[in-house]
């Protein structure tokens, strides 16, 4: 059976979304997730009926003090075309600017885990992964980029 990676990524708001503080991330949204929704080997990603992902209710126990969390979570073919749309300049601009926005997390913020093709995983699905990533560490159940298992894809 054939198999694509899910990766979900939360993030603690330093503000709420529209506040001035948050207003540069806000901008690049748009373009950002266009930009993923064209890259070579995406095939899916987390959004409400506008379009985006900030007013899907997920991670709620993960809030931990911040104005907010929000979560990004999408669907590659491979590990190695999700790492590469990660590293590309545009995704990285902004990337950098993330201190701006976000509470820097200890702990597991992304999970990456593998999903039998043509699944759409849900929430609750990327909250169990989370959690086990930071209970047990990376497996070949759920991993982040530092210790991937693409070559033990199941």
């Amino acid at each position: 059976m054939p198999y694509h990676l899910a990766q979900v990524n939360v993030a603690r708001l330093l503000a709420p979304l529209d506040s001035p503080q948050l207003e540069g991330f806000v901008a690049a949204l748009d373009d950002v997730n266009t930009d993923a929704e064209g890259a070579k080997g995406f095939v899916w990603r987390l959004k409400d009926d506008d379009g985006n992902a900030t007013s899907i209710v997920a991670f709620e126990w993960d809030v931990a003090g911040a104005k907010g969390i929000i979560v990004n979570m999408s669907v590659w073919e491979t590990l190695e075309d999700l790492r590469r749309w990660v590293n590309d300049d545009a995704h990285r601009t902004v990337l950098r600017q993330r201190r701006r926005w976000f509470e820097v997390m200890t702990e597991s913020s992304l999970a990456l885990w593998w999903i039998p093709q043509g699944h759409v995983p849900t929430t609750e699905e990327a909250e169990e992964k989370v959690r086990e990533l930071r209970a047990n560490g990376s497996s070949q159940s759920v991993f982040d980029f530092r210790h991937s298992f693409s070559s033990l894809q199941p």
